[in-house]
């Protein structure tokens, strides 16, 4: 058994969750053993797609006249397409019908989690949805003293400083105005969102976001490596007001880093997230500011133990073997 693992083009998703979720991919892969490869030339078995390119899905069209499996991983979905970038809703329906016609070349279609699946169970697609995480490397995300510097000298924090992180794209649809407007309310708190977008892709209401920020919001772009590791370790709370997801990978780094996380109260959080339990939810801003200035006062609980079990499930070892097992059940049928 062979596995062609398409990366497409890296440079484009490497800043994203499904750059990341293809890393994650590779690694789970290897330490299940599982022959794969990720030149499109050579010969496979089963090729697993992760983007909705053209090329992807030329490439599911030869592979099905060649014989091949073909196994598509639905990260993206109309909804959480939706509320994301200028002109996002308008495109939304042929975005929903360009879904349609790459997942429906797949034998089996993978989604992060049953809210996912649910979703597209609507999309009138063909093949079996399995629902499958993205997975987390526990080890990236242990807590490393000299990360934690690093990260603290970059932004000139002292010991002292109370900090507040999320991590994503400047869409709508992810918070960033919420984020904005919560951190108001703790001006002696630093409130720091990395990520970045193209400035022709942003809303008008985040456009206004930005330009109106408090002083105590850093938006210091895309940050990779060990000083963004170091901040989910360092913080004191990871806030991810995010509308929609699929599962939310940095919501899993988070949990992860033992860090304190607090999420809106979504549908994609309830096959494994409980309020209170392994991590704090609200549903809107002025709920998120109770959470933050009670958790800071001592007057809750930190579910951060409990939150971190969650990320145990979920790691690449678990996820190689359940990815191991759906191809060589893939292969059996007919």
């Amino acid at each position: 058994m062979k596995v062609l693992l398409f990366r497409d083009d890296e440079k484009v998703f490497a800043k994203s969750g499904v750059g990341r979720a293809m890393k994650h991919q590779e690694e789970a892969l290897r330490l299940a053993g599982v022959d794969f490869t990720t030149d499109s030339d050579a010969d496979f078995d089963i090729i697993h797609l992760n983007t909705i390119n053209p090329e992807s899905y030329i490439l599911a069209k030869k592979a099905h006249k060649e014989g091949k499996k073909i196994v598509f991983h639905a990260h993206s979905t109309e909804e959480d397409f939706r509320n994301s970038f200028a002109l996002s809703n308008i495109i939304a329906p042929a975005f929903r019908k360009w879904l349609q016609k790459c997942y429906n070349t797949a034998d089996v279609l993978l989604t992060p989690t049953p809210y996912s699946k649910e979703l597209l169970e609507k999309y009138g697609l063909k093949a079996p949805i399995i629902p499958i995480s993205n997975g987390i490397d526990l080890g990236r995300f242990a807590k490393d003293p000299a990360k934690i510097a690093k990260f603290r000298e970059y932004f000139h924090l002292s010991k002292k400083d109370k900090v507040v992180i999320s991590v994503g794209h400047y869409f709508e649809r992810k918070g960033l105005p919420d984020f904005c407007e919560v951190a108001r309310n703790f001006p002696d708190v630093k409130f720091i969102w990395f990520g970045h977008t193209a400035s022709g892709l942003l809303t008008k209401n985040v456009k206004k976001s930005i330009r109106k920020k408090p002083q105590n919001v850093i938006l210091p772009g895309y940050i990779d490596g060990e000083i963004i590791q170091g901040a989910f370790a360092s913080a004191n709370i990871f806030f991810f007001p995010s509308y929609e997801e699929t599962e939310g990978i940095v919501v899993l780094e988070a949990l992860a880093s033992k860090c304190q996380v607090l999420v809106r109260n979504i549908g994609v959080y309830e096959s494994w997230l409980t309020k209170d339990e392994n991590c704090f939810m609200a549903e809107n801003n002025d709920e998120f500011s109770e959470k933050i200035r009670a958790y800071f006062a001592g007057e809750i609980n930190s579910t951060i133990e409990s939150g971190y079990k969650v990320a145990e499930q979920r790691s690449l070892p678990k996820i190689g073997e359940q990815l191991k097992k759906i191809y060589q059940d893939l292969l059996l049928e007919n």
